[in-house]
Parts: structure tokens; sequence; C-alpha cells
């Protein structure tokens, strides 16, 4: 048994995927309707991300229920005690890392995200969930609240907020990463720069796509 699978987490986890799949933003005219080239280039806009994210305000944007599973499994399989996740959303991600944590026998999680209203939320679910006590809340931009106070030492990160920022959220952890570090990048083949990066040869990573959907990247000693 893992708090993953048992209550309160795991009828709450259900409940937000369902709510999260019936209220899809592409069900929505208004970015149903949106050119798949538009929506790619203000997906990789560094100038225009907060306008499109913040348009989808209303939505919880998560990763997959797989993807959720992954999260869970490869902070437990590595010990995490410190992890930086980069777009908390409504915290379906974060709940699946600070559960980790919490069957780890206890840590950290930094979360940070600009729009208000999504952190309102997420702090309700893992209030809810019971695992509010493991996690940092930090609003704002990322390219500011993930550049001071963390952890000397850190086991994970998982990136999966706006695609263009990849690399420079990646600039300000990455002095904290530890050797066997994992990093865990949401839908990056939005984010040419920063595979190029990870995969570059004598990179000081290796990295490999794992599904369709995340990017799987562990810190070189």
């Amino acid at each position: 048994m893992t708090s993953l699978t048992t209550s309160p987490l795991a009828p709450l986890l259900d409940r937000l995927f369902t709510e999260a799949e019936a209220n899809a933003p592409w069900e929505n005219p208004a970015f149903a309707e949106l050119p798949q080239e538009e929506t790619m280039r203000l997906m990789q806009s560094r100038t225009e991300y907060r306008h499109f994210y913040g348009q989808l305000r209303d939505y919880a944007l998560p990763v997959s229920r797989e993807a959720g599973k992954l999260l869970y499994m490869l902070a437990r399989s590595i010990g995490a005690r410190h992890i930086v996740e980069f777009g908390t959303s409504f915290g379906i991600s974060t709940l699946h890392l600070a559960a980790a944590l919490r069957d780890n026998g206890g840590g950290r999680l930094i979360t940070s995200e600009f729009e208000p209203s999504k952190l309102a939320r997420a702090r309700d679910n893992l209030e809810a969930a019971g695992l509010a006590d493991l996690v940092e809340f930090r609003e704002g931009d990322a390219l500011e609240t993930l550049g001071i106070d963390l952890p000397a030492s850190i086991d994970l990160l998982l990136l999966d907020g706006a695609k263009a920022l990849y690399p420079d959220i990646l600039d300000r952890v990455e002095p904290r990463l530890r050797p066997g570090a994992l990093i865990i990048a949401d839908n990056a083949d939005h984010s040419p720069a920063y595979l190029e990066r990870v995969r570059a040869p004598n990179s000081g990573y290796m990295s490999i796509p794992y599904g369709e959907e995340v990017e799987l990247t562990m810190r070189l000693g």
C-alpha cells in the first residue's frame, strides 16, 4: 500500500483527472479554432507565454495518469527528499511528487506557479490530500521564484510550465542538481532548445524520450 493508492489521495486524484478530462481547453472553441501553427508558436514564445497561459487559467493542463504514476515511481526509486517543480497548475503532478516524499519518509517540494487562482486550487488539493506540509508554494514568474533559496542538493526536477522557459529554468536549478538527479520534462518536444541541450554529447546529461509525452534526463556526475 502507498499514499498514491489509498484514501484520501487515490479518490482525490481520480476526481481531479476526471474533471480535467471533462474540461479540456481544446473543447473550447476559442482554443479549438486556433490554427495548430499558431498554438505551437504561442506555446514556444518567450514573450507571450504569460498571456497564453493566463487564458488557460481555468484548465488543469495536467500530466497524464500514466505520467503521474511515473513521477511517483521515479521519486520513490531514487529516494528523493528535495524536489523542484516548474508549473503547479491545479497541483495534480504536485500530489504525485508529494506522495512520493511522504512515502520516502519526508522532504521538501518547491513548486512555482504564476497564476494565483491556480495556486489557490493547488493549495486546497494538497490540503485535502494531507500533503501540504511537504510543499512550499511559490507564486510568481518561475524565472524569479526558482532563482533563489533552493536546496543545496536537488534530487528531481519536473518541468511542466511554459515550454519556452525550460532551458532558463534548468539554468537556475542546474547548479544544485546532484549527480544522478532526474529531470522529467513534460511535452518537451515543444522546447527544441531544451532537447538540443540535454541530448548534446558532453552536456553533462543522459537523456531519452519516454513514451509520447516525457523527456527523461539524468544528471551525470
